[in-house]
């Protein structure tokens, strides 16, 4: 008899938000799989719990090649529990690779539901939640991330993103350039915990503030695409769309194409405006 797959939520900040079942899970499990097996100490003392199964690490660094492990324990009949740093195992955390390799040898996987900094934020953000999309974290690498950015832009539903403090200024901006600076956005930091903030704003105004540097864990929350048709450019902002992506690493030729068709223009025209530019700087 094959044994469960348990992924389990955990607290994103306030440990008052364990779910209850965790304790039970903790207590239980044959084995706990933990992405920080010091936080999930930390947690169990917390919660005032002592596995009883044995706890081995289970992130990034390691995942591909305990998965079969873990995988061998759960077809042996054991109750394997998955933990991550905060939120839910498999979103944007390991987790994905242990659920495939449950499903493809018929073991039951379940789940114990917790908190998710995507709906926190989403909840307080102030923008439409009838409709959205989670995009994870963008690439590192700022031709990447543009790339990323601009396979979206015409996204009608919310967008949901998570990125690391120390780029949120750099995405931001990026953000701004690709679906306009007066794009509502919300920056959530630090949801549940102490210095909980929710900065509103358009996106160049909420770049400019990032600028300054944020701490914390983040959360962006950003409009949908409006309705209509693209906004008319004039000719200073297609040479600086076109400057941009040059810098971020895309060919002259490629960078015009790309504009043009953002702008819904014809490519010559950019590309008139480009030479213009060219030639007004070298008189």
């Amino acid at each position: 008899m094959t044994g469960t797959l348990v992924l389990a939520g955990t607290p994103i900040g306030d440990v008052a938000d364990a779910p209850p079942r965790l304790a039970a899970e903790l207590a239980a499990a044959d084995v706990i799989a933990a992405e920080d097996t010091r936080r999930l100490r930390r947690l169990t003392q917390a919660l005032d719990v002592t596995p009883a199964g044995r706890i081995v690490s289970y992130f990034e660094g390691n995942e591909a090649a305990r998965t079969p492990e873990l995988a061998d324990a759960l077809a042996g009949g054991a109750r394997v529990l998955l933990v991550t740093d905060a939120g839910m195992p498999s979103v944007s955390d390991p987790g994905y690779r242990l659920v495939a390799a449950a499903v493809e040898r018929g073991v039951k996987v379940t789940a114990v539901p917790g908190p998710s900094a995507v709906l926190t934020a989403l909840a307080v953000s102030g923008l439409p939640v009838d409709r959205f999309c989670f995009e994870g974290f963008l690439p590192r690498k700022a031709g990447e991330r543009l790339s990323r950015l601009r396979e979206v832009a015409g996204e009608r539903r919310t967008l949901v993103y998570f990125e690391a403090p120390h780029r949120l200024d750099d995405t931001l901006a990026a953000m701004a350039e690709v679906f306009g600076a007066d794009r509502r956005a919300a920056v959530c930091r630090e949801l549940t915990k102490t210095y909980e903030e929710v900065r509103r704003g358009g996106l160049g105004e909420l770049a400019a503030w990032a600028a300054e540097g944020v701490r914390g864990e983040i959360t962006i929350v950003v409009e949908g695409a409006p309705e209509s048709g693209p906004t008319e450019l004039d000719a200073a902002e297609l040479v600086r769309r076109v400057r941009i992506r040059e810098e971020a690493g895309e060919r002259r030729k490629e960078a015009i194409a790309a504009v043009a068709a953002e702008a819904g223009l014809p490519k010559r025209e950019v590309f008139d405006a480009v030479v213009a530019a060219k030639n007004a700087a070298k008189g």
